[in-house]
């Protein structure tokens, strides 16, 4: 298969199409929590039918469970810079989702989006689509690159994910990003850590 057929088949648009809207959205709607409402929203939407499409099955207990422990560790490896190096950066500051802004429907909506649309719409682009179109390395440096500031810990992440996908396969690592998502949400709600939100 070529490069091209690779790029344009239908199972490319089923595994980029929730990623690319999602970007797309995120480039042309403020960041406000109820931008984030309609992004989450529209690319549910996507993410929904690309599922229904490929018919996934259940994961195998020992994917999910390994899925659920590199989640687990994938959360404390994204939190791990701030507690090692710069500390200070631990206090509360503002955000458009904190519920005293928002309200907590948004910021419900906003730990839902994080952890249950982006979270596989990601998985699906990089770690399926992505390493089939253009190798691990280039995944993992793409991830990198879409984490910004903390490209370190993308890289990290996308290597954890990838091996993992690799090895369990593509629902282990959907698990583990959901939630990775999930805890890492909840630990910005509840201990006033917006920065990694």
């Amino acid at each position: 298969m070529t490069a091209i057929s690779k790029l344009v088949n239908t199972n490319a648009f089923l595994l980029t199409a929730p990623y690319v809207v999602w970007m797309v959205l995120m480039a042309a709607l403020p960041e406000t929590a109820w931008a984030y409402a309609a992004r989450s929203g529209i690319t549910a939407a996507f993410l929904c039918f690309s599922l229904v499409k490929m018919r996934p099955t259940l994961p195998r207990l020992n994917a999910a469970v390994y899925g659920l422990l590199t989640g687990a560790a994938v959360f404390a490896i994204w939190i791990s810079p701030e507690l090692i190096f710069y500390f200070e950066r631990a206090v509360a500051v503002s955000s458009p989702y904190d519920p005293a802004v928002c309200g907590w429907t948004l910021t419900f909506i906003k730990l839902c989006g994080s952890a249950f649309v982006i979270a596989v719409a990601e998985e699906l682009f990089f770690r399926r689509w992505l390493v089939e179109f253009a190798g691990f390395w280039w995944m993992v440096a793409l991830f990198a690159v879409e984490h910004g500031e903390r490209w370190h810990v993308g890289a990290i992440t996308g290597i954890v994910y990838g091996v993992l996908s690799r090895r369990y396969g593509l629902k282990a690592a959907v698990i583990a990003h959901v939630v990775t998502n999930l805890v890492l949400g909840l630990h910005a709600i509840f201990g006033n850590r917006w920065y990694y939100w």
